[in-house]
């Protein structure tokens, strides 16, 4: 009887530590990647890199509040290009990189939080443009300018659909205006916001071909547990209407 009494408690003694070894550190701190996508994430004196408070925008506002009702520590920092932080988040454990569309192809490469807005895919075209287009494949014709390393660029290039890109998505916007491309896809409204800093507006949408949701993409080693508060808190803040209060605020 003795014997087995000592397995038993032996046996309690491995559940108990397992379940402390699944515990989170409290001062887990998650490393936040972000880039210059306004409105939804931009540093406030326009570079290519800024640090914590130097950031805002739509999703900025919405990860911050997330992080602090789920009491996981983070340091957020903007930077440039886009794929050098993606590839951040993709290959660091502990990393995250916001906002992005979740994709399908995209699915199994991390762990998912959002949605945190809405981003629809549209073709711009100069306001006084004679293009009228119905669907995808009528934009073969045309000069096609997108953002390098971006989900529409992705998706033109599965659909076979040839285009240039840009380091920066607003260069395109000026393209556009100066003739050297004829169509312009990007996000809406992210599209027209970049072109409106840059001084451009008149700018027509001439198709809309797909949209997708935004995300907070985390690296796939992240803890359950933190994905798991993360994912909870946003839920509530959109309950509360707080996402919605946040697109307002800047559109």
């Amino acid at each position: 009887m003795f014997k087995r009494l000592l397995l038993a408690l032996g046996g309690t003694l491995v559940v108990l530590t397992g379940a402390a070894r699944a515990e989170v550190d409290p001062n887990y701190t998650v490393v936040l990647l972000t880039e210059n996508f306004p409105p939804y994430n931009m540093a406030i004196n326009g570079k290519n890199f800024a640090q914590e408070d130097n950031i805002d925008g739509i999703a900025v506002d919405i990860v911050k509040e997330m992080f602090t009702r789920a009491g996981v520590k983070y340091n957020l920092t903007l930077r440039f290009p886009w794929d050098r932080i993606y590839k951040l988040a993709l290959e660091k454990p502990g990393y995250g990189v916001f906002v992005t569309a979740r994709l399908p192809e995209r699915e199994a490469l991390f762990k998912w939080v959002g949605p945190i807005g809405p981003d629809d895919w549209v073709m711009l075209a100069k306001g006084d443009s004679p293009i009228n287009l119905a669907n995808l494949d009528e934009a073969r014709q045309y000069r096609i300018g997108a953002y390098k390393g971006d989900a529409i660029s992705e998706y033109l290039t599965d659909k076979g659909v040839e285009h240039g890109t840009s380091l920066r998505d607003q260069e395109n916007a000026r393209k556009l205006v100066a003739g050297q491309i004829d169509l312009w896809a990007t996000g809406d409204p992210a599209g027209r916001y970049l072109a409106k800093q840059e001084g451009i507006t008149g700018l027509k949408t001439v198709l809309r071909f797909d949209s997708a949701e935004l995300y907070l993409a985390l690296n796939k080693d992240m803890p359950d547990e933190i994905v798991a508060k993360l994912q909870a808190a946003l839920d509530q803040m959109r309950a509360e209407g707080f996402v919605d209060a946040t697109l307002n605020k800047y559109l």
